[in-house]
């Protein structure tokens, strides 16, 4: 896993819980890095879910709601970053269905060790898309802040359910429907 996902995460828990809530899930974690991670880095994704782990269980608060949060919050970094891509979009739905082919492609230009989610959309109709997110590392509450927010950037009314195709919640469908 990248980085900077990493770097954004200890970013988010010192803004919102502390300095010493970082220190705290770092020291509670086993980790080969011992928490020391650069953005261009490369990192295993088990880190992660130690740190998620950890941080779920001081602040005594559901993984997928810290993840979705994290999601929440990432969403502004790429706003920052990257600029010229919600620039280039005119809508999320035209975001949305450039992920695989342009967004990913170009992720994968700067990172090319990167171990991207697959998004899949299946329908669009009548102001309904039908998205399936595949992924072996089962963030699709972090997918799901994502789409909501690109969503709220663009100033459009949305609402979005989701259904696990696999319970582990590897390949999960996001049912959106545009007001």
């Amino acid at each position: 896993m990248k980085g900077i996902v990493f770097t954004e995460f200890l970013e988010m828990v010192e803004s919102r819980y502390g300095l010493e809530m970082v220190n705290d899930i770092i020291a509670a974690s086993q980790l080969k890095s011992s928490g020391a991670y650069t953005s261009v880095g490369t990192y295993d994704f088990a880190e992660m879910q130690e740190l998620i782990y950890h941080l779920s269980a001081s602040l005594k608060k559901d993984p997928n709601d810290l993840i979705y949060a994290y999601g929440q919050y990432f969403f502004d970094h790429l706003v920052r970053t990257y600029p010229h891509i919600f620039d280039h979009y005119k809508s999320a739905v035209l975001l949305l269905q450039s992920v695989e082919e342009h967004i990913h492609v170009q992720v994968v230009k700067i990172y090319p060790d990167a171990e991207l989610p697959r998004f899949d959309i299946s329908e669009v109709k009548d102001g309904r898309i039908e998205m399936v997110y595949t992924s072996s590392r089962a963030l699709y509450m972090f997918a799901y802040a994502l789409i909501e927010r690109t969503f709220a950037h663009y100033e459009t009314v949305s609402s979005i359910s989701y259904e696990k195709l696999k319970e582990d919640g590897t390949c999960v469908k996001f049912i959106i429907q545009v007001e």
